[in-house]
């Protein structure tokens, strides 16, 4: 089992949904480097649960609880270890119901793997909730991405289907005003309405999150195994619920023509640029210096009320089951700001590789 990402910034993920905690161990991170507990908690508020209609009834504090590495408001060079006490847990429903194999959770292919020894309750290891420590993770990232000008933004662009309309920098930046972190009200407003329908039919609903990295230097990453894309799909895919990856144009790609789909250079302010931006900022697994746009598919959530086929593990016999518990009825909302810190960091191990970020920050 491999819980660790990055060559220099590395963070190990570690928890469980219903266990004792949830947290990240952070190594490779330069010393010198401004953290303070309200920067951590900030962040971590914007993907707790009960924030809105779309969300798990779970009331969990999720209040950070930094045991090592930050001294006197400063990263000391050591390893960094955050960490989130589990608060709000009730296993009933999952011990009444654990030799039922939910459908669209890992619980079958977990017990597979590891002989039934997993932790089964509110989906163990393969829970959304070890994301709260990839935020944590970010926000360090995100700060050593700033002493360079690369800026990480992510938003809602779709739910159930329903497509926000492109929106500007400023728009994106003022999304946790927003309910469902969308860009356009127009679109909030019907997504919202959407929302409340499932929920009321006990069903759930997916979407798409983009996300967006700004000011990124040409350069970064190479062929063929170590490219830019591979290693940013690799830590989105971490994500529990994300189903599908795309950068630039995307899958849009297969319709088009190459006079259509190639970015043709140009000079603007002495610098060379793409006229457009159907690459992502992203050719041969290399960054072009152009805007970075990734797109992730978000499954909907599998826990649901409706009735569903499935079969009992320890019978092998066919059953019907209806999850109960407390769960979000899209989990979209709750991704942004968890998208936003795999992109950061992955892109603060290469900007170290790169020995853009010094080993000390003064």
């Amino acid at each position: 089992m491999c819980n660790s990402l990055g060559k220099i910034f590395n963070v190990t993920s570690f928890g469980e949904s219903h266990g004792r905690c949830v947290g990240i161990v952070i190594t490779g991170c330069p010393a010198g480097l401004p953290v303070s507990e309200k920067d951590i908690q900030t962040e971590l508020d914007k993907r707790k649960p009960g924030k809105n209609i779309a969300s798990t009834r779970r009331a969990e504090e999720d209040k950070v609880d930094i045991l090592s590495g930050i001294f006197k408001g400063h990263t000391t060079g050591a390893p960094i270890c955050l960490v989130i006490w589990n608060q709000d847990v009730d296993s009933t429903s999952y011990e009444k119901t654990r030799a039922l194999l939910r459908p669209g959770h890992a619980d079958f292919t977990s017990f597979v793997k590891y002989g039934g020894f997993n932790d089964y309750r509110g989906g163990g290891r393969s829970s959304g909730r070890i994301t709260a420590g990839f935020v944590m993770a970010g926000v360090i990232a995100r700060k050593l991405l700033d002493t360079i000008g690369i800026e990480i933004l992510a938003h809602t662009v779709e739910i159930s289907g329903i497509r926000a309309t492109a929106a500007g920098l400023a728009a994106i930046r003022k999304i946790d005003d927003n309910p469902l972190k969308c860009a356009d009200t127009s679109a909030t407003e019907k997504m919202l309405k959407a929302l409340e329908k499932v929920r009321k039919e006990g069903d759930s609903l997916g979407g798409i999150v983009e996300g967006l990295a700004l000011n990124v230097p040409a350069g970064l990453g190479g062929p063929v195994f170590d490219t830019l894309e591979g290693d940013l799909a690799k830590a989105l895919f971490a994500i529990p619920a994300v189903k599908g990856v795309e950068f630039g144009a995307g899958f849009a790609v297969s319709k088009m023509k190459g006079s259509e789909n190639n970015d043709p250079f140009i000079i603007k302010r002495g610098k060379i640029i793409t006229e457009t931006n159907n690459s992502g900022g992203i050719l041969g697994g290399i960054s072009n210096g152009m805007p970075m746009v990734v797109r992730v598919a978000i499954k909907p959530t599998p826990s649901i009320s409706r009735k569903q086929q499935t079969v009992n593990i320890e019978t092998m016999k066919e059953e019907s089951l209806e999850v109960k518990g407390r769960h979000d009825v899209c989990i979209v909302p709750r991704a942004v700001p968890v998208v936003s810190a795999m992109i950061a960091v992955t892109l603060c191990d290469y900007a170290l590789a790169a020995k853009l970020i010094p080993e000390v920050l003064k």
